[in-house]
């Protein structure tokens, strides 16, 4: 697989930052009320992640080691900034919507920890490969998770009413319980797939999964598994 569009995949699907390695849980919980809301919140975070990965990236040579953190806090501040005010000036509504969630992106640990993982540790076009397919898996999260809750909790879906007449919408999954229920649902389901794959590989290996009465040592199995 090629390496750029392997940084990816890695961000949408196998390392996907909400639903994988559990980051961001704040705006996914707090902004995914309605669909909208996650598209915005989702690509205002990947534009930041791009330049903020790109920069990191460029300049990774030049910044030292004792001023690692507080070099990158003020870079994606910046970038944040001017963000905030691209939004604020041309899609007031969402602005509304989103409020102290776009400045809080400045200390949103998946920037932060994709310019410390991978950004200060690989060339420009990577970096902004990782940047662009963590975003968008942050994206792709957060619009489900707020398709989901505003459908049920709304009866509606990208603001237009889906549900038939007569039935009422669950007033709960609009509220941060409702966050919560969706995000293990999907959480619960990335899981499943895993371990499904990794049955998948083990049978593939020659594991029938019969472990109380295999009598063969497990130490292939584990390797698999780690896999």
């Amino acid at each position: 697989m090629n390496k750029y569009f392997e940084r990816l995949y890695n961000g949408v699907i196998k390392e996907n930052p909400t639903l994988v390695l559990m980051l961001g849980m704040c705006p996914t919980l707090a902004v995914s009320t309605r669909a909208m809301n996650g598209i915005g919140m989702g690509l205002s975070t990947t534009a930041v992640l791009i330049l903020s990965n790109f920069v990191i990236s460029a300049l990774r040579k030049l910044i030292p080691d004792q001023v690692r953190l507080p070099s990158y806090i003020v870079i994606v501040a910046s970038l944040v900034t001017v963000t905030e005010l691209l939004i604020q000036a041309y899609i007031p509504s969402l602005y509304e919507a989103l409020g102290i969630y776009i400045p809080l992106i400045v200390v949103n640990c998946i920037i932060l920890g994709r310019a410390e993982a991978y950004a200060n540790k690989n060339t420009p076009g990577l970096a902004v490969m990782d940047g662009l397919g963590m975003g968008l898996g942050f994206t792709v999260a957060l619009t489900l998770a707020g398709a989901v809750r505003e459908l049920l909790g709304n009866g509606s879906v990208f603001g237009i009413n889906v549900l038939p007449e007569g039935v009422e919408p669950i007033g709960i999954f609009v509220q941060p319980p409702g966050a919560f229920l969706v995000i293990a649902l999907f959480i619960a389901i990335m899981n499943a797939i895993g371990i499904k794959t990794r049955q998948r590989k083990l049978v593939e290996e020659g594991c029938g999964g019969e472990c109380a009465t295999c009598s063969a040592p497990c130490g292939e199995t584990e390797e698999v598994d780690k896999k």
